[in-house]
């Protein structure tokens, strides 16, 4: 080939992969979470209950309770509570659930929020050393590990039959 052709060709092999790269980036960016979210009067977050809010959210955190969770804020009209899961040696995972307590026209309406937390474990290594000093430093190889959780995810749950669990335990003590 003569030279003059060479430099063409390599300018378009360039834009060409510039572009497939740009559009690689842009076809792997992951949707916006807000613009799924439908706001629907139908939902599963919210239980009635004809007690006023404070004693609804008393029964919330009997109910609570009875399951193990940590409370971890108790305010008149809110409770907060948590519990911890390992399901493998190096997870675990924390739920943590908000009940709220309104006044209603039937009594209280208690919603809850349910959040997700993952974590996974990570190992640090280092080295030891010991330095004395009249013969100098010496740096040996003693492993000292050092395990710690990391936090790797957290989402809101919104699975139906969760929130449907908590409410008939709910509504069982709330008769």
């Amino acid at each position: 080939m003569k030279p003059s052709l060479i430099s063409p060709c390599r300018s378009l092999l360039l834009a060409a992969l510039a572009s497939l790269s740009l559009s690689a980036c842009l076809a792997t960016k992951a949707t916006r979470s807000y613009l799924s979210e439908t706001f629907s009067s139908d939902t599963p977050f919210q239980y009635y209950s004809n007690r006023d809010a404070e004693g609804a959210c008393e029964i919330g955190k009997r109910a609570l309770l009875s399951q193990g969770y940590q409370i971890d804020e108790v305010k008149p009209q809110s409770v907060r509570g948590e519990k911890f899961f390992r399901p493998r040696p190096d997870e675990a995972n924390r739920l943590s659930i908000t009940l709220v307590c309104l006044p209603s026209s039937l009594g209280a309406v208690i919603y809850a929020s349910a959040l997700e937390t993952q974590f996974e474990m990570k190992s640090k290594g280092s080295n030891a050393g010991v330095s004395v000093s009249a013969l100098g430093s010496v740096s040996l190889p003693w492993a000292i590990d050092k395990d710690t959780l990391v936090k790797v995810g957290e989402e809101t749950v919104t699975a139906n039959d969760f929130y449907l669990r908590l409410f008939d335990l709910i509504k069982s003590l709330d008769n």
